[in-house]
């Protein structure tokens, strides 16, 4: 386990990279999303890896890019991770598919799991995101149970303006002492 790693979850379009922008001010590494990574490289080559096509490519890249990311990190300050493995476990159910469960276990973050609840009021789709807000809804709630499964302490981070939710963080994490 790594327990300067900390993962920044939640369904799409609650506010996860902008909150990663914020908080990257402080003394902290942050490692931005790969699901939206994969899908802008898929659409410039014509590629079909993307959640509206070829969806079990799409998790198994995602999945490998997350794998990647945790191990290629290596840092003693904290970490946010714009989603972490377990995210792409749980697109894996979404999509009816099996991903190894027992990645979760030997890819483990800090047990504190930050997650953005959806917000109407910020959401917007966008050419990555095509999700409706209800399925953005349904994504949040499979998240939650995805790493309450894998023994995560999920903790929901309130619809705020983005420094209240970024000192929210550091203070759970013990920061706000440094800052």
């Amino acid at each position: 386990m790594r327990d300067n790693f900390y993962i920044i979850t939640g369904g799409p379009g609650a506010g996860k990279t902008t909150l990663l922008e914020e908080l990257s001010k402080y003394q902290v590494l942050c490692v931005p999303e790969v699901a939206r990574q994969i899908i802008q490289e898929q659409v410039a080559q014509g590629g079909r890896a993307v959640p509206w096509d070829d969806t079990v490519q799409y998790k198994e890249l995602m999945l490998q890019r997350s794998i990647e990311d945790y191990q290629r990190t290596e840092t003693d300050i904290p970490v946010f991770f714009d989603r972490g493995i377990p995210d792409a476990l749980a697109y894996a159910r979404l999509i009816g598919d099996v991903s190894p469960a027992a990645l979760a276990e030997e890819y483990r973050y800090n047990s504190l799991v930050f997650i953005l609840p959806p917000w109407e009021d910020i959401y917007a789709t966008d050419n990555e995101r095509k999700q409706t807000f209800e399925e953005a809804i349904d994504v949040f709630h499979r998240l939650k149970a995805e790493y309450t499964a894998c023994d995560y302490q999920v903790v929901e981070v309130p619809c705020k303006s983005v420094e209240e939710r970024a000192l929210f963080i550091l203070e759970r994490i013990g920061m706000h002492r440094k800052l």
